[in-house]
Order: structure tokens, then sequence, then C-alpha cells
């Protein structure tokens, strides 16, 4: 796995990071892991067999029997579950807030750890998530921490739901965008930080073609070579 690039992309929730993500893996053609998206599904699945989500053990056990694959079709990345298409179903406020309570599970990041660096593969791996710098990929080339303020987050979220067609009030989402990063910012096990080497990056009042032009200066200082 060291032999193999990896740029890791962390930061709280609506820091734009999936986005740009997909824009890194697209420029360099490589190979894209959505850590949150794992989470999600994990968090759906407990939803759907009405697992509690405070049973750590049997939440684990559905991250590691989890058949999801993720195809990616033109600029968007189908998710599907067990035959299913749960891209959209993913998506909701109330499954991120789920996907958010389960990470604080020990046994669950474990259970998910092995399948998250299984993606690192050739040519390169661009990583999206909240410890991927910190924990799953430590000796990733590059690391990348993005940020914006709470308010500018919110209204992002808020305007991704309006277009998903998904119901949602901006004081919520800024309420729920703020539990959130308590959340993540306090847990015992992986937090959300910066890894000591990260580049921050606080992208409060830029655009994600001003973000993406930042962060492509970044990759060609360290002569990242694209292939396929």
């Amino acid at each position: 796995m060291h032999n193999i690039p990896i740029i890791t992309l962390d930061g709280p929730s609506g820091s734009g990071k999936g986005t740009i993500s997909k824009l890194i893996a697209k420029h360099l053609n490589w190979h894209l892991l959505d850590s949150g998206a794992l989470y999600r599904l994990v968090a759906l699945v407990a939803e759907q067999h009405r697992i509690n989500l405070t049973n750590g053990a049997a939440i684990a056990a559905v991250a590691v029997h989890l058949d999801v694959q993720f195809n990616t079709l033109d600029d968007t990345v189908q998710i599907v579950l067990e035959g299913e298409d749960v891209t959209l179903a993913i998506s909701s406020e109330q499954c991120a807030m789920n996907a958010s309570r389960i990470a604080t599970h020990v046994l669950v990041r474990k259970a998910l750890k092995a399948r998250q660096r299984a993606f690192a593969k050739s040519p390169g791996l661009v990583a999206d998530g909240r410890d991927m710098g910190t924990v799953i990929f430590p000796h990733a080339h590059l690391k990348i921490f993005l940020t914006a303020s709470a308010e500018e987050r919110a209204n992002r979220r808020y305007k991704q739901l309006k277009n998903n067609s998904i119901n949602a009030s901006l004081p919520d989402v800024l309420a729920d965008i703020k539990q959130r990063d308590e959340r993540d910012l306090s847990r015992s096990i992986a937090p959300l930080k910066p890894a000591q080497d990260a580049t921050l990056l606080d992208c409060t009042g830029m655009s994600i073609s001003e973000v993406f032009a930042q962060l492509r200066s970044l990759i060609k200082i360290q002569d990242f070579k694209t292939q396929g």
C-alpha cells in the first residue's frame, strides 16, 4: 500500500471535500474512496434491520458483511447496496446523522478499516473522509484538511439537499452541522482533526473551482504522475 500514491482529503461535513475529491480523482485518473458513504451505508442497513444505533457489536457485524458496489457513471458515482441503487437514500440528513452516531463505535471503525485500505490500488487513490490522513492512510503522500465556517457549510448542505429534492430547513441543517461537528471532534477514537503533516485550507468564501485550482497547484508541486 505504501508504494501506491495516495491523496487524503479530510474535513467536517459540508467543507466540499467530497466534490473536490471527485474532481481530483478524475483529474489524475485515480481511484476514489468516499469513506463517509461507507458509514452512511452501514447506518442505512442498521436502520432497515431496526438495529439500535447504540449496539456497536451488531452494527460492526453489518459493516463486515456489507454488500456494496461503487459504479462510476460519467461525473457521478452510483452506490449499489445488495443490488439496489441507494445513492439518493444515503444522501438524507437523517442518514448522515446516524452515520455520525455509529462512527463513535470502536468496533464499527475497526470493521471498516481494512475495507477502506483495500481501495488503495494502482495507479493511485484519492480518499475522502474524516480520518483518512490520521488513521486509515497515515503514510499518504499528500494530506489535505478542508474546512469552512459552519454557516457556509450549512448553506452548501441545504442547497445540495434541495437539488436532490429532499425537504430541508436551513436552521435545522445548521443545527445538525454543529451537532455533528461536536460529535466528530469529541469522540474518543479517531476524532476529527488535521494530520500533523496536512495542508490546511479554509475554503470559506471560495468557489469549488478556486479550491480545485489551489489543490491542483499542490498536486503539481508533489509531481504526481497520471496514468491510464
